[in-house]
């Protein structure tokens, strides 16, 4: 195979994806990697967290990178405060979630080894936030498309 017969694109996935108030744009997708990356943007506006339960992925690690602003990560219950320049990487099987405590945007840089999940994950994700209409999302339909993706829903915290 020579380098002419390779299809080779930059930023192959302009689309951004709004998941709730969250905005991500895929940068390289498994498709574009062979499978073996995928790397997204996501801005997190001020006062906002993950709109899906906290959860694990047993088949790929998900490393951030900081950018702008400071995003609070919890990992297996450990807060981890992540700014700009700062890089964590969620081992496989770690729940996680993460909180913009600030009343400024965030924006990180998403990479996903092996590139298992994609901009679909994030398109069905944002269909059950749209069909919540700004209430709870279902997390019955959450956790179905969660688990579809290669994610594992943690149970809800427990009520104080």
């Amino acid at each position: 195979m020579t380098l002419n017969s390779i299809d080779v694109e930059v930023n192959p996935a302009e689309e951004t994806i709004r998941v709730g108030p969250l905005a991500l744009r895929f940068l390289l997708t498994g498709e574009n990697s062979s499978g073996s990356l995928a790397i997204f943007e996501m801005v997190v506006p001020g006062g906002q967290q993950l709109p899906a339960p906290a959860h694990s992925h047993d088949h790929y690690e998900e490393s951030i990178y900081g950018i702008e602003g400071v995003m609070t990560w919890t990992v297996d219950g450990k807060q981890i405060e992540l700014g700009p320049g700062q890089a964590l990487c969620i081992p496989r099987g770690a729940v996680h979630r993460f909180d913009n405590r600030t009343s400024h945007d965030v924006k990180t840089l998403c990479m996903i080894s092996p590139a298992a999940i994609g901009p679909q994950y994030f398109r069905e994700t944002a269909e059950v936030l749209a069909a919540a209409a700004g209430g709870p999302p279902d997390r019955a339909k959450m956790a179905e498309v969660m688990r579809r993706h290669g994610l594992t829903p943690a149970p809800p915290p427990p009520r104080v």
